[in-house]
């Protein structure tokens, strides 16, 4: 599969299907998650959500490649203007919050999500904690 330039709703789409498939297993919760995402947030607005799978699924191919996660995230980085970067961030780390149990290999992957796009650790801990507080339960 030839690299192409993904849209950013796509962008946004792979970062958070990534955070998802980076432990190889991906919840209900994450799914519901991003379902939601898709379907509620302005970034979204216009997107035909019967594409969600596809999109998963190609991401899903570049990611078993040899070096897919970095292929991936320049991906996500390319189609990106600058001012949605933190955009990709939160929703990477809404989904790894999801099911409020954030694994070593979706912190480790965020860290790099956060280095490719030049977002610096103050600003990145104030997003995951959000991202976290939305999914508290009572």
């Amino acid at each position: 599969m030839q690299n192409a330039k993904l849209t950013p709703q796509e962008a946004l789409i792979f970062s958070m299907i990534t955070i998802s498939a980076v432990d190889r297993e991906i919840s209900d919760e994450e799914l519901r998650r991003i379902g939601s995402i898709v379907a509620e947030l302005p970034p979204f607005e216009g997107y035909n959500r019967d594409w969600l799978v596809d999109e998963a699924q190609a991401c899903g191919r570049y990611l078993v490649k040899p070096d897919g996660l970095q292929t991936v995230l320049q991906l996500v980085k390319d189609a990106l203007p600058r001012r949605l970067y933190e955009t990709a961030y939160v929703l990477a780390a809404e989904v790894a919050a999801s099911d409020l149990n954030v694994r070593e290999e979706e912190i480790r992957c965020l860290e790099l999500l956060a280095e490719k796009l030049e977002i610096d650790k103050l600003t990145c801990a104030a997003l995951e904690r959000a991202a976290r507080a939305r999914h508290q339960r009572i």
